[in-house]
């Protein structure tokens, strides 16, 4: 296993440079020039023309994109990974500060999505044609269509609005009051954890019900062994495998893509800050945030793949 996760590991690093090469050429090929904004409204004026051009020079804007990539290179490998050009602050700094928001969202929307999914995706397979497989479908089928935020904004009105349960917007850390920031966190993890659990259970209860048609599975069956014994260790296992490539793609896309419901619960999360860092040509910070985002994505995926290792052996062997 060590072996087989050390490979995956190398596999990622061209996946990470690949990333980067294009997000640091995209963002420069984007209209807007970083020194004017930086300058404000003293860009606009002809007198301060030179100073602009100083200010990009400083900024290093004036090379080839090709020489300002080996220089962001350069100062990477020493672990310097620039400032901001609004804040004039350290990007990892900002981007340190946001990310145990993004990241307790979308763990907390991966657990409610993983206690529904299954076991409603596993029973709609055993029960199929059933009223529990009829509102399991109904279930993935609302879970898709409703868009995230209008989800949100009915949480809102009801919980927040109408029976003052819960506070409408914002973020307060664990470590500050850990009441209100779960208080917080409930409605924005249950909006992301039901779009999640939609998109899961449609697949469990899929690969269940052609997992518990095999061959494999009526010879457990046929032998005896208990229901519960045929459904967790011989279909379930089987039927993990796809499972985890939907659950890998999507639990990945929740960690740069939540920037919709952080807007809409006032969640200043890391999808907030590369937003905000894009409209305001950033590029140290949008380069940094994308950059730790890929990361993030690479080491879903590895995790994927070592369950894929995990639940197949075969796998491993060959790899």
């Amino acid at each position: 296993m060590a072996r087989f996760a050390a490979q995956r590991c190398l596999e990622a690093i061209p996946t990470i440079f690949f990333v980067s090469v294009i997000v640091f050429a995209l963002i420069r090929m984007a209209p807007g020039d970083p020194a004017a904004m930086r300058m404000g409204r003293e860009a606009a004026r002809p007198e301060n023309k030179v100073k602009l051009e100083a200010l990009r020079h400083e900024m290093g804007l004036d090379r080839p994109i090709a020489v300002q990539y080996l220089y962001w290179i350069q100062d990477l490998s020493q672990g310097d990974f620039g400032d901001s050009v609004r804040s004039k602050r350290p990007t990892i700094d900002l981007f340190t500060q946001k990310i145990p928001a993004t990241l307790e969202l979308v763990l907390a929307a991966t657990v409610i999505a993983l206690f529904v999914s299954f076991p409603m995706g596993i029973l709609a397979a055993i029960r199929r044609g059933t009223v529990v497989d009829r509102a399991a479908v109904g279930f993935v089928s609302a879970g898709l269509a409703i868009p995230s935020f209008w989800f949100g904004l009915a949480l809102i009105l009801i919980f927040s609005v109408q029976l003052r349960w819960l506070p409408a917007s914002g973020y307060v850390p664990f470590s500050e009051d850990p009441i209100e920031n779960l208080k917080r966190l409930i409605m924005p993890a249950t909006t992301l954890g039901v779009y999640l659990s939609a998109t899961l259970m449609r697949f469990v209860r899929a690969d269940m019900i052609d997992v518990l048609a095999a061959d494999y599975v009526r010879t457990a069956r046929a032998k005896g062994l208990r229901e519960r014994v045929v459904i967790v260790k011989h279909a379930l296992r089987n039927a993990l495998i796809p499972v985890l490539t939907v659950a890998g793609l999507e639990i990945g896309a929740l960690l740069g893509g939540a920037v919709i419901i952080e807007q809409v619960f006032g969640w200043s999360g890391v999808g907030w800050l590369t937003v905000q860092a894009i409209f305001d040509r950033d590029y140290p910070l949008v380069q940094t945030s994308v950059l730790f985002i890929a990361v993030g994505l690479t080491l879903v995926n590895l995790v994927v793949d070592l369950g894929y290792g995990f639940l197949n052996p075969k796998l491993r062997v060959q790899s």
